[in-house]
């Protein structure tokens, strides 16, 4: 998987202690190495993990080798976003966006 500079990936097998149980809400990106905007998005969750590091964690999900987590949650475009708080998802986006775009969607989960 292509991931994002400063963006961690997490798995299956980790998903529930790093994305349900983070202390800080988390923008998941559900992504693949075959999805052309998937790569564009890359600079984007760079920049708004740098930018916004304090107040949310930033991860990827390679959706195919993590059928699990995709299926729980129905994923079936890529990109798509997810922003889990608490253990639950509360927003969720499909395709790529600018990142400006992107942290206007995220304001009210911040």
């Amino acid at each position: 998987m292509i991931r994002a500079a400063g963006v961690a990936e997490v798995t299956d097998a980790d998903f529930g202690t790093e994305v349900l149980g983070s202390e800080l809400p988390v923008l998941v990106e559900f992504t693949a190495d075959w999805c052309p905007p998937c790569r564009q998005m890359g600079p984007v969750l760079t920049a708004l993990a740098a930018q916004e590091g304090d107040r949310l964690k930033v991860v990827q999900l390679d959706v195919d080798t993590n059928p699990l987590t995709t299926n729980a949650y129905k994923v079936l475009s890529m990109p798509t976003f997810m922003v889990f708080r608490g253990g639950e998802a509360v927003r969720s986006m499909v395709g790529a966006r600018p990142k400006r775009r992107l942290l206007e969607e995220l304001t009210d989960v911040l």
